[in-house]
């Protein structure tokens, strides 16, 4: 039995990084973005705000860019603030490095593990899915989607009664399956 599990966003996550007004280290997505054109060539920046003072910091988009070189849809997307937009490009590895940032996921994102009619089964086979790339430890989503406690799960990885391909220490933001035998 194959038992399908989804990792979420709920909202967008804190982006990490140093406010010059107040030293604070957390910033969220105001949603908006600004536009701003010099003949032919475009920059565009996505505009957030610190969780401290409020203050706006910007996170470049695009540089000068020609118009031409801009998908027409993305250009429409940023003109109109569209909010699917600054979730697509705040998990952009490359808007990350041009901006040195890092996300905070911490209560940003929820495991759907589709009800608790599998807990009493002897070996359960689960799919994980992630929705977004979330990074999340294994032992975190196996505790919480089988409602034991977290030693518990190293415990049974340890005695080999959950198994997988994939490494189950660490962090993982991809798709990944597992076997529980209890």
């Amino acid at each position: 039995m194959l038992i399908n599990w989804v990792v979420v966003p709920t909202c967008p996550p804190l982006v990490i990084r140093r406010c010059h007004a107040c030293a604070s280290e957390r910033f969220r997505a105001s949603g908006k973005f600004r536009v701003n054109a010099n003949h032919k060539l475009l920059d565009a920046w996505l505009l957030v705000l610190c969780t401290g003072c409020g203050d706006t910091a910007k996170l470049t988009l695009l540089e000068r860019t020609n118009v031409r070189s801009i998908r027409p849809d993305l250009l429409d997307r940023l003109h109109h603030n569209d909010p699917g937009l600054t979730a697509e490009l705040l998990q952009d590895p490359v808007v990350q490095r041009r901006n040195r940032i890092a996300l905070d996921w911490d209560g940003a994102w929820r495991l759907d593990t589709g009800g608790g009619d599998h807990l009493d089964a002897e070996v359960i086979d689960v799919a994980v899915r992630f929705a977004a790339r979330i990074p999340v430890r294994p032992v975190r989503l196996i505790a919480e989607g089988c409602g034991l406690p977290r030693a518990e799960v190293e415990r049974l990885i340890t005695e080999g009664k959950v198994v997988s391909a994939v490494r189950l220490t660490g962090r993982l933001s991809g798709d990944f399956t597992f076997t529980l035998k209890r």
